[in-house]
């Protein structure tokens, strides 16, 4: 069965993804295989790409579940170089705490980019610049065309550690 092109995600998981990469969540850990922690540390995630990042699984709830590219595989592209994203962007984004903020929201999106707007400002960082990247971001998606992978795993359960 040929593979399908993955959907592409809200901004909010672009967002999601320069958040993880500045906060050096995203582990790497062969050519193929790579870790990515949530913003709660509750959950890692396992990403696997193809060299150019065309092919992508991930176990993460939203590229399991729901169809479109979850911000772990976007993270993971980002901390391969297969999408620069300037440092700036990934420092403001870092320390965000994602699961909180989603959950207080209820998963309104809008909301949730509304206030990550408010602490990026708080942080003396530029919003606009932020969103501009997230933008550019998707639109490298489009462009790449991802294909899903085989599902290896389902989601994994919330750590108990924490």
């Amino acid at each position: 069965m040929p593979s399908t092109e993955w959907e592409i995600p809200p901004l909010v998981k672009a967002y999601e993804a320069l958040g993880a990469v500045g906060d050096g969540r995203v582990r790497i850990l062969d050519r193929t295989r790579a870790i990515v922690t949530s913003s709660s540390g509750a959950r890692n995630y396992q990403v696997e790409t193809s060299a150019g990042g065309r092919e992508i699984s991930s176990n993460d709830n939203a590229s399991y579940w729901l169809g479109y590219l979850g911000y772990p595989a976007i993270a993971v592209l980002i901390e391969r170089g297969l999408y620069r994203a300037p440092a700036n962007v990934t420092d403001a984004l870092a320390g965000i705490p994602w699961h909180a903020i989603n959950r207080r929201n209820k998963n309104n999106y809008a909301k949730t980019l509304a206030e990550v707007d408010k602490v990026i400002e708080a942080n003396g960082h530029d919003p606009d610049a932020v969103r501009s990247e997230a933008e550019e971001l998707l639109g490298y998606l489009k462009k790449l065309k991802p294909r899903r992978g085989k599902r290896r795993r389902p989601p994994p359960e919330k750590s108990k550690a924490r």
